[in-house]
């Protein structure tokens, strides 16, 4: 075996993996994957995986550059209810469902609720700056153009499968809810408030 062949496939299998990230890429179907087997979460017919209190895995250490070109850091939010949402300026659903994320962004900060985006696929900051101008969302976002941030979710978690995603992590830092479709407002307080109220 030539000395060039391992590296020409592990090329390859980098490859596929973002391809297939790239398929499942801003679709809206809603689609319920995860659930079955060993996975401690169920998926509601709304689309929305919700796992009990004793049941939730770690949030992954997501740290990085935001798009303000500040340094970002998931763990300096523990403590808190942090919603993540996967978006990319470039994502239809995204946009539909920006005015929602930002209206309750707003409406829950002053109970525990930061909103924090992974902002993705965009080859550079400005179209996404421009998009979070558009919506008036104030809350930071990593920036992620290569989805590096969302393979760092652990396999058999709830984790974002396609833009747009969002993920609730509850107060002690663990996954609480996951949806893979845009969501309205009343969907977002569905999967927020049952975590303010805990304990």
């Amino acid at each position: 075996m030539s000395k060039g062949r391992a590296p020409r496939r592990t090329l390859l299998a980098v490859g596929t993996a973002l391809s297939a990230l790239a398929l499942a890429a801003c679709s809206s179907d809603g689609g319920t994957q995860g659930g079955s087997g060993g996975t401690n979460f169920v998926v509601g017919k709304d689309g929305v995986s919700n796992a009990a209190k004793g049941e939730r895995a770690e949030a992954p250490r997501l740290k990085g550059e935001g798009l303000d070109g500040k340094q970002l850091d998931l763990a300096d939010y523990k403590g808190k209810v942090v919603v993540l949402n996967v978006w990319g300026s470039w994502c239809a659903p995204c946009r539909a469902e920006a005015p929602y994320l930002a209206k309750v962004a707003k409406a829950t900060k002053d109970k525990g609720v930061e909103f924090v985006g992974i902002n993705t696929r965009d080859p550079n900051k400005q179209p996404a700056i421009e998009f979070e101008n558009d919506f008036d969302v104030e809350y930071p976002s990593f920036y992620d153009p290569a989805g590096k941030l969302m393979l760092r979710f652990p396999n058999g978690t709830m984790s974002p499968k396609g833009i747009p995603s969002t993920v609730v992590v509850d107060r002690e830092g663990k996954i609480a809810a996951r949806a893979l479709q845009a969501l309205d407002d009343k969907q977002l307080h569905k999967m927020i408030d049952p975590l303010i109220a805990e304990k």
